[in-house]
């Protein structure tokens, strides 16, 4: 598959051993809290060198990102976060690279999204029955084209006075054990790997101490990935706990993996900061001669 072209220079990696390189980060498209031109200001000023945007199911935030990168000198990385599970586990893939326009990728992705908006209704339907709430203030917290979720019907009950924070939203109201939680229909985590790959993309595994997949992957399924295009996992990511990245960190050595680190930024929406966790230049350099499906963008 070729590389699509975008306006601007392609940079397989940055020159400099200590360049900053932060490869996960949300932003209005999907739950963060700044827009995408928002995010790549404050890339810039937190020194990064190299910024993966990656919304969730989504590849929308990527042309305001590159046209707010222009001139500034770092580059964005193309991503995106595909939303799977497996046995009741939430587990995300983050996707760089990947052609946006691919019709597998981009039916899975709006089959996910659509899923997500009306498990949300679902759940403040749910949420109404005790609290004061309506749809229409989800609405309110979201950027139009967003996809909507949990985050911004947190967001709603804060704005409700119910909750002091996103973060206390979801340890109580949005908890699953909460009595409101409904899961959502999402591929599993092979289905998601083969798609990212079909669509020339460089999928590797987020967080994997965070949401479950800890205790979802044995050796036979993480084996499946590999064999499926599973390139690296997200072991620096403050959402991993040691015994956690003490695991990965074997699997990647095992398989030859991909070692990423990322802060998962979303702006104001958690308390993730951008570059508390960053990636090495030499594994930057491996994802970018590994994805052909969209180019990183110099600015």
């Amino acid at each position: 598959m070729a590389r699509r072209a975008y306006d601007g220079e392609v940079s397989l990696h940055p020159s400099d051993p200590q360049a900053l390189i932060d490869l996960h980060a949300h932003s209005s498209v999907s739950d963060g809290t700044e827009s995408p031109a928002d995010l790549v200001a404050a890339g810039v000023a937190a020194g990064l060198d190299v910024l993966a945007i990656t919304d969730h199911d989504s590849t929308a935030g990527w042309v305001p990102a590159f046209e707010a990168a222009q001139g500034t000198g770092i580059t964005i990385l193309p991503g995106m976060e595909v939303s799977t599970q497996l046995d009741g586990a939430s587990v995300h893939l983050l996707a760089y690279l990947v052609d946006p326009a691919h019709p597998g990728l981009l039916a899975e992705t709006e089959h996910i999204r659509a899923e997500r908006l009306h498990r949300a209704e679902a759940m403040v339907q749910r949420i109404a029955v005790d609290y004061a709430l309506e749809w229409d203030d989800v609405l309110a917290q979201a950027q139009p084209g967003s996809t909507i979720g949990r985050p911004h019907i947190a967001d709603a009950l804060v704005h409700r006075g119910h909750v002091p924070d996103r973060s206390a939203a979801f340890q109580s109201i949005l908890h699953w054990r909460g009595g409101y939680y409904r899961p959502h229909l999402a591929p599993k985590p092979l289905t998601g790997v083969e798609l990212i790959v079909a669509a020339g993309g460089v999928p590797v595994l987020a967080h994997p101490g965070g949401r479950g997949p800890d205790r979802v992957f044995s050796e036979k399924r993480i084996t499946q990935m590999v064999d499926a295009g599973l390139a690296g996992v997200e072991i620096g990511h403050r959402d991993n706990p040691p015994a956690s990245r003490e695991r990965w960190a074997d699997v990647a050595e095992r398989y030859g993996l991909i070692v990423t680190g990322s802060s998962d930024y979303h702006g104001l929406g958690k308390p993730n900061v951008l570059a508390e966790n960053t990636t090495t230049p030499e594994n930057y350099a491996r994802i970018v001669e590994l994805g052909t499906g969209s180019n990183p963008f110099v600015g």
